[in-house]
């Protein structure tokens, strides 16, 4: 990797890994609901702006906007509404981690979905060292129902970021649109779909404070607009395969940003069960025994938050 490249790899990383601790407190003077329109609507503004300064059109044709929709029903909606619930009472790090789980769980779920994907020994033994991580970072066996209660939400967003991914493989990747063009137009979609749940859910009184004020702008304009456009930019430099091991450095950013910002305990089972989560995606995706190649191309983004 050239300077340039490694500053933006770590640059997303450090975007992915800070929107947990951005999350956090963003919901001291936000409910859930609201924390995600305005999320959603700054990404969606980013981007809309990004593509007609580079000339990059929305995608045409109903049957895209349809298949756009369950792409950004599952691709936004859902995970930030569930992490935004679940963080109010589990931790950014700890959320971070689970999210972290996304690549094992959309390897699952391929598998029951797409004839394409085989499961072979070696992934399927690296699901387990993964979902083994997961059990130890959600440490059922303490008596804190209500932080693994918002634990679980968080793997829930994760699940449902895996749903998307290969959503989009099916029926998004395979017709060749221009990624910003995709990416712009979810979360076009993402605004409305959001937009018509929010009367639905909860919607307390606002209170914009500058430290609520500076985290959901950071959080929209960085961590969900800029962060799409930084990791195309990647793939292009450097290929899917490695452009996806930022997967590998969100977890420690995230738990790294809310120690250094939220003084977040760092427990036993959240390092031990991050370490165990990250060995299982290596081994699956042999990263332990040889190099990725550099030219292959993605067919959705595989990190997210």
């Amino acid at each position: 990797m050239t300077n340039a490249t490694v500053i933006r790899f770590l640059a997303l990383a450090l975007l992915w890994g800070g929107s947990f601790t951005l999350i956090k407190v963003s919901l001291e003077g936000l409910s859930p609901a609201q924390l995600v329109l305005a999320r959603l609507a700054l990404g969606a503004l980013v981007l809309a702006v990004i593509a007609a300064v580079r000339q990059v059109g929305l995608p045409r044709g109903g049957t895209v906007w349809g298949h756009l929709t369950g792409a950004a029903l599952f691709g936004q909606v859902l995970p930030f509404l569930l992490l935004s619930y679940g963080e109010r009472s589990a931790g950014a790090g700890v959320a971070g981690v689970l999210i972290g789980a996304t690549p094992l769980l959309t390897l699952t779920i391929a598998y029951a979905a797409l004839s394409a994907e085989r499961a072979t020994a070696r992934k399927v033994v690296g699901l387990l060292i993964g979902f083994a991580g997961i059990v130890v970072v959600l440490a059922p066996w303490r008596e804190a129902p209500g932080s693994l209660g918002g634990e679980i939400a968080c793997f829930g967003a994760a699940v449902s970021y895996a749903i998307s991914f290969v959503y989009v493989r099916r029926f998004l990747s395979p017709r060749g649109l221009a990624p910003l063009s995709l990416a712009a137009g979810q979360l076009l979609v993402a605004v409305v779909l959001q937009a018509l749940a929010s009367p639905l859910l909860e919607w307390g009184t606002v209170r914009l404070t500058s430290r609520v004020l500076v985290s959901i702008v950071l959080l929209g304009v960085l961590s969900t607009g800029l962060a799409y456009v930084l990791y195309f930019r990647l793939i292009g430099d450097i290929g899917a395969t490695s452009a996806s091991a930022v997967n590998y450095v969100v977890p420690v950013a995230a738990v790294g940003v809310g120690v250094l910002f939220l003084s977040e305990p760092v427990t036993w089972n959240l390092l031990v069960g991050g370490l165990i989560v990250l060995a299982g995606m290596a081994y699956a995706e042999k990263r332990l025994t040889r190099r990725p190649a550099a030219a292959e191309i993605p067919p959705a983004r595989r990190g997210t938050a």
